[in-house]
């Protein structure tokens, strides 16, 4: 990576005043400012987002006892992190990730989390995609008179047009500000998917056969679950904003908010992941939906809700890439055609990426190995440890230092074993329990009803 001598100059020099609320959210100066109660919404919609969907993946990845351990764990984790982070600002002086960053560890720090800053949304970006194309093809095959084998309501058409009709003039806005709205709408449809889940967990969980392995305490991918409960879990890169947007800022209050925001997120996202593993146990897949049968129309509506969250949370992390490029090679304020062109480049790689890949599963866990972890164990750790005058034996000192070496673990162990040990994904095939009539439900093995599922799959396909 190379730069011309004016262009560091000119970000060097940018580098210090650089805030989240300026570079992010241009607009945001004219807001008014929120009580505690609308932090705790803001905080709680950026936990309760799409990457829900893949925690009853991680009860699978881990083992349902210890997964459930790890997602408390996690989320104490992220409690942590959030209020380390806002303790690293007031020790520096600082409003914004990237300015805390490059105070503490200077302008390679500021490169290192501009491209986790990027990486993480791009993949979100993608992930999007495949929900999308995954949720909605299924939606409109429940269409009377459709043909499911239709090419226009295939997941790759579906991805395609939804980009160019919505995702992308949504993603053109240059103030996310204008955006801001989508967020109560997301809480209300997670809010309706999540009794839809709980419902089919009643309803359908009983007359799925468990596993051998349901009840196993830990499973060797335990450390790829992490990957997905950080990526579901990450809201570290607006909690600067929220925490400027406070009355009175102060590092107490501030705690306050964290810690009934994640106690109430944790409660959310174990309930999701419980009852969507206890339906399915090791049949789960990285999403959730592509668990139930086509004929549920009740699911159906849980999907269309989720697709069009996914939809109108895409531009939000389109933004947060755009804005990053722009900054660090552009100089943080391009014309209004670069501007186009940029999120046209954007978003047409992350459709192509999204059009070869068709597992959520693997792209849940490289973004939360390869990006959420590092942002939530690694970086405030550091910060925190090289800006703080406490004694080695406070007691955030000890947290901070035990952090830094299990994010590494989590990060560079979690990446191979995702690259070495992908996890089967059954996309866009029938479960075998949509067959009643082919197969027993009881007394059967995992091994057996993959085999039997194959073989239904086989008679579909010839019939």
């Amino acid at each position: 990576m190379s730069y011309q001598g004016p262009q560091l100059r000119d970000l060097r020099q940018r580098e210090t005043d650089l805030s989240d609320r300026d570079s992010l959210v241009s607009g945001n100066e004219h807001q008014g400012k929120s009580c505690q109660s609308t932090a705790v919404f803001n905080v709680v919609n950026s936990v309760i987002g799409s990457g829900i969907i893949g925690l009853p993946y991680s009860m699978k990845q881990a083992g349902f006892p210890l997964g459930i351990l790890l997602l408390l764990w996690v989320s104490y984790i992220t409690d942590f992190s959030l209020v380390l982070l806002i303790k690293g600002g007031s020790l520096s002086g600082t409003d914004s990730y990237q300015s805390l960053v490059n105070k503490t560890f200077g302008f390679p720090g500021f490169l290192l989390l501009s491209a986790l800053q990027f990486m993480y949304p791009f993949i979100a970006m993608i992930s999007y995609n495949i929900i999308t194309g995954d949720t909605l093809s299924k939606v409109f095959q429940r269409i009377p008179g459709a043909d499911p084998g239709s090419l226009f309501i295939g997941r790759h058409f579906i991805i395609v047009v939804s980009t160019v009709i919505f995702t992308l003039p949504l993603s053109l806005y240059r103030d996310i500000a204008k955006l801001g709205k989508i967020s109560f709408i997301s809480t209300i449809l997670t809010t309706v998917i999540l009794g839809i889940i709980i419902t089919r967990a009643v309803s359908l969980g009983p007359s799925i056969p468990k596993t051998e392995d349901a009840w196993v305490f830990a499973k060797p991918n335990a450390i790829q679950a992490i990957g997905v409960m950080s990526f579901a879990f990450i809201c570290h890169h607006n909690c600067f904003l929220v925490y400027g947007s406070l009355e009175e800022p102060t590092v107490a209050k501030w705690c306050r908010i964290i810690h009934t925001s994640i106690l109430v997120s944790v409660f959310i996202c174990v309930l999701f992941a419980t009852c969507g593993y206890l339906t399915f146990t090791g049949f789960t897949q990285g999403d959730l939906f592509e668990n139930y049968c086509r004929s549920d129309d009740l699911v159906t509506f849980g999907r269309f809700c989720y697709g069009i969250t996914v939809i109108l949370t895409y531009p939000i992390e389109c933004f947060v890439t755009r804005e990053v490029i722009a900054n660090v090679f552009f100089g943080g304020n391009p014309s209004s055609v670069f501007h186009i062109i940029l999120t046209v480049v954007i978003i047409s790689a992350a459709t192509l990426v999204s059009l070869l890949v068709d597992c959520l599963g693997i792209v849940l866990e490289l973004s939360g190995v390869l990006c959420a972890a590092p942002l939530i164990f690694i970086i405030p750790s550091a910060c925190y440890l090289k800006l703080s005058e406490e004694p080695r034996t406070h007691a955030d000192k000890i947290m901070a230092c035990v952090l830094l070496p299990v994010g590494a673990v989590v990060m560079v162990v979690g990446f191979v074993m995702a690259i070495t040990n992908p996890q089967d994904c059954t996309h866009g095939q029938e479960m075998f329990y949509c067959f009643p009539d082919n197969i027993s439900l009881t007394n059967i093995s995992y091994s057996h009803l993959q085999l039997t599922t194959q073989r239904s799959l086989v008679n579909l396909s010839i019939s």
